[in-house]
């Protein structure tokens, strides 16, 4: 499980995981607007991680982002985290 921590939202964290075929399969909120939270979680599992990424990356809500872009940098992050590092 990767756990993110989200900045300038209601939300305080994402836990999110993707699968080897690039699937998120579990999104959850932590703290933030429960029902959009939840509902967006809810909306993305099973969708390929790039797709969502960039769909939800710059929606801005009270600020400069939201929960929906920061659940982009999340998987971001996640991608990052767990690249493939190449065999010498």
């Amino acid at each position: 499980m990767f756990s993110y921590k989200t900045h300038g939202t209601c939300s305080v964290s994402i836990d999110l995981e993707i699968d080897g075929n690039n699937k998120i399969t579990h999104c959850e909120f932590h703290r933030g607007c429960k029902g959009n939270t939840q509902g967006l979680a809810r909306m993305v599992i099973g969708r390929d991680a790039d797709e969502v990424k960039n769909l939800l990356r710059g929606i801005p809500c009270q600020g400069n982002t939201s929960c929906p872009d920061q659940l982009s940098r999340a998987i971001e992050a996640w991608q990052e985290k767990n690249r493939a590092v190449p065999q010498a």
